[in-house]
């Protein structure tokens, strides 16, 4: 799943009507990856440790005193560590809190924060100051993604009127960059390439895989040691009560994207007296049975249908990319591109699997989808420089990238029972490859660890509230969106009394907020500058299409986007 990075785009609204056939397809695929839905857990063993009441209690009173310790001390916000990089507004600090929250009085570690005041411009209106309403804390998804460059959004024009009545605050989850890091092998072997990526793997190649699996979640274990434990969804939650409390806030104003919805509702769930306003954008489905098995055969299904949308762009687009005028011929276009890295890797680093990467990257962001018709085209002319450029792993990433990687593994693997059958993993999987290859076996790879896992489960929280507990929150959901099926959007809108859905029809790009929608921007901007909300349900429609253009350059990934190490929220 995704580590869902803050990038801006910069388009007005205007595309309308989902592709032919889509509703067609969308069902068959449905259909196919639910009846492995619904049985894929009934099959597999449960490995969770239950939580006794007793566990729960301490670890409530836990947090009650981590928190009222961080209102104390505050955060000392002062220069950053890479001020270099950044604008002067930019401070940053750090919020101590238990590494086991049962006994808060043990192991501490820091979790780095950063901030931006709260400008009172109001970029309309030069000579009206503007209120501040508090902090706005924002958390970009992963698990495993870095939330510190959030506030220099406030500088983008999409922000501005946010950044006028909020402090914008970003932070980084324990486990990642300086917050008490987590590492599950030496980075300087992370990055593997050239690599294979077939949709039908060969048995032998599965055993290979499956070798791999066993030795990451050991090298996680040996490396981590008994902490490894103590990285799971439900201590990002209470992390997450313990900044409130250190930035002084009675009530948090929260905005999660991606894996930040999930533990987003678990902290909704758990401190619904601590909320003032929550935006969850691009929703991870939070049914207990759902999390993370479930959820990820789900995402597989759902990228094969984006997938086809990609291509089906690309078609219409043929006399630019010239890669085929049906998305049956893209297809081709690519299993050829495929075929012949496969036997001669593009200067020596690009092969199926980087290539995959690329696309799947497409599968994310509509913003990629010429860069990557781009590189493919001038690769199967000859040129590979563009797909080399675009493809390649930056070894100057590999540290970042594989700390991201091992808080994603160690956060879904410490959140609920997992199939330990390998059985069980190439039964489900090898069905649901038959109608949706794309994505399906690689993103087995990256969970695989979780079948072998050393640590003991936590018992996933049944998200919810009821009519009063919870102050109205906003959902934000594209309806093609493959990273966080619409569904999961649909679950928690029905699991949270009086929240409101928008959605952006007939779209997939994953992460909403801030982007080119001005629909759905205004809605982001009523509810959290006035606390005004639309209708309980509400459609947007969707962003353009990206136009083609044949000298596009390709955006660089960061650590914590799909192709990075494949973290996938």
């Amino acid at each position: 799943m995704l580590a869902f990075p803050y990038h801006p785009a910069k388009h007005p609204f205007c595309r309308h009507g989902a592709p032919k056939g889509y509703l067609m397809k969308a069902a068959l695929l449905y259909s196919a990856a639910g009846s492995l839905l619904l049985s894929a857990l009934t099959t597999a063993p449960v490995t969770t440790t239950p939580v006794t009441g007793e566990r729960e209690a301490a670890e409530l009173r836990g947090t009650a005193v981590a928190a009222a310790r961080a209102r104390a001390a505050g955060v000392d916000f002062g220069p950053c560590p890479d001020a270099r990089d950044l604008p002067g507004g930019m401070r940053c600090g750090t919020v101590t809190v238990p590494l086991d929250y049962a006994r808060p009085d043990g192991r501490q570690i820091e979790l780095a924060v950063s901030r931006t005041r709260a400008t009172h411009k109001d970029p309309h209106d030069s000579g009206h100051k503007v209120r501040r309403q508090g902090a706005l804390v924002y958390n970009p998804g992963g698990p495993g993604a870095s939330g510190l460059s959030f506030p220099l959004a406030g500088r983008l024009p999409e922000w501005k009127r946010i950044a006028a009545a909020y402090d914008l605050v970003g932070y980084a989850p324990r486990g990642v960059g300086r917050s008490a890091p987590l590492s599950c092998e030496n980075p300087k072997h992370f990055f593997k390439g050239p690599t294979q990526s077939p949709a039908h793997p060969s048995e032998s190649f599965k055993k290979a895989r499956v070798a791999e699996a066993k030795a990451y979640a050991r090298g996680c274990a040996e490396r981590a040691g008994g902490a490894l434990r103590h990285y799971h969804s439900l201590n990002n939650a209470r992390d997450l009560d313990v900044l409130r409390a250190a930035l002084g806030e009675d009530r948090l104003t929260f905005l999660g994207t991606s894996y930040g919805t999930y533990f987003g509702a678990l902290y909704a769930t758990l401190f619904p007296r601590h909320v003032r306003r929550m935006v969850f954008d691009s929703v991870v489905h939070p049914a207990p049975a759902r999390v993370w098995y479930r959820n990820n055969l789900a995402q597989s299904a759902a990228f094969e249908r984006r997938w086809q949308d990609v291509r089906e762009w690309i078609a219409r687009h043929h006399d630019v990319y010239g890669l085929g005028g049906t998305a049956r011929d893209v297809r081709r276009s690519y299993a050829r591109a495929s075929a012949r890295l496969a036997a001669r890797p593009a200067g020596g680093k690009v092969g199926p699997g980087q290539l995959q990467g690329a696309f799947l990257r497409a599968g994310y962001y509509d913003e990629q989808w010429p860069h990557s018709a781009r590189a493919l085209s001038a690769y199967l002319k000859g040129d590979p420089r563009p797909l080399v450029e675009q493809a390649a792993r930056d070894p100057e990433a590999a540290a970042e990238a594989e700390n991201s990687r091992a808080v994603y593994v160690a956060v879904e693997c410490n959140d609920a029972p997992w199939p330990t059958d390998w059985e069980v993993w190439d039964r489900d999987n090898s069905r649901l490859a038959r109608v949706a290859p794309f994505e399906t076996w690689d993103n087995v790879w990256t969970n695989l660890p979780c079948a072998y896992w050393r640590a003991p489960r936590q018992r996933p929280l049944d998200v919810g509230a009821r009519p009063g507990a919870l102050p109205p929150t906003l959902i934000l959901a594209a309806e093609r969106d493959a990273a966080t099926p619409y569904e999961g959007a649909l679950e928690l809108h029905r699991r949270l009394a009086g929240s409101v859905l928008v959605t952006e029809r007939d779209a997939g790009a994953h992460g909403l907020a801030g982007g080119p929608n001005a629909c759905v921007n205004g809605h982001l901007e009523a509810y959290l500058l006035t606390g005004r909300l639309p209708g309980r349900r509400t459609d947007c429609a969707p962003r353009p299409e990206p136009k083609p253009d044949a000298r596009a350059k390709p955006r660089r990934e960061a650590p914590g986007e799909p192709g990075a190490g494949r973290p996938r929220r």
